[in-house]
């Protein structure tokens, strides 16, 4: 029976999904993504609390690794005289370290740890965003905010964790985190490709891209 809640990204009826640690979650009926109940977000002080307790050293050899196909996928695309932007960089932002160590010039963004609004005026070749997506509180005006910031023909690079219907969520890490509020499903990537005004998609593991 559907629930009350809209989703967040395609504003379809939900269905109630799962009860993890008091927290609800919803299931998309249309796109088919996983959403957090609105009344469980944390609130801005908390998740930058939360935020605080995430080792993301730029030099750590294990976290490069893990963010390196963003990086290569960005440098097997674009120049160097790139205008790019690293949308929600957070403390430790090594997206935008091996881009300016390989001669890119990207820009960083973050609500809270860099937080220049200004750059939020300006258009981009491509726009980066590591784990990220599954933050976004409204994705539907996030997406459209984010593609509205691109030149022609640019991209944005994200990296997240899609969930499936072979996803077993009870043991499935990435929910744990109680910032993590939207995961998205292959049809949730699909719409958003067909209705934020994208042309193509990319989904190669963890990376997916969006092509104007």
């Amino acid at each position: 029976m559907p629930s009350l809640l809209k989703c967040t990204l395609c504003a379809a009826d939900t269905e109630k999904f799962y009860n993890f640690r008091n927290r609800d979650y919803h299931r998309c009926l249309n796109c088919h993504a996983l959403l957090m109940d609105p009344q469980f977000y944390l609130s801005p002080a908390a998740e930058k609390e939360r935020y605080d307790q995430h080792n993301n050293d730029p030099a750590d050899p294990g976290y490069r690794r893990f963010v390196s196909p963003l990086v290569d996928r960005i440098k097997a695309l674009y120049s160097r005289d790139a205008d790019g932007l690293d949308f929600g960089a957070g403390s430790g932002p090594v997206v935008s370290t091996m881009l300016k160590e390989a001669g890119y010039r990207p820009v960083l963004y973050d609500p809270f740890y860099w937080n220049d609004p200004g750059l939020l005026n300006e258009r981009y070749d491509f726009i980066a965003c590591c784990e990220v997506i599954e933050h976004f509180h409204r994705p539907f005006d996030d997406f459209k905010r984010l593609q509205s910031l691109l030149n022609p023909g640019g991209s944005i690079f994200c990296m997240t964790e899609t969930y499936a219907e072979t996803t077993d969520f009870e043991s499935w890490h990435y929910k744990n985190d109680p910032t993590h509020v939207f995961f998205y499903h292959q049809d949730s990537l699909a719409w958003i490709r067909d209705n934020i005004g994208f042309s193509s998609l990319e989904i190669s593991g963890r990376l997916i891209v969006f092509h104007l």
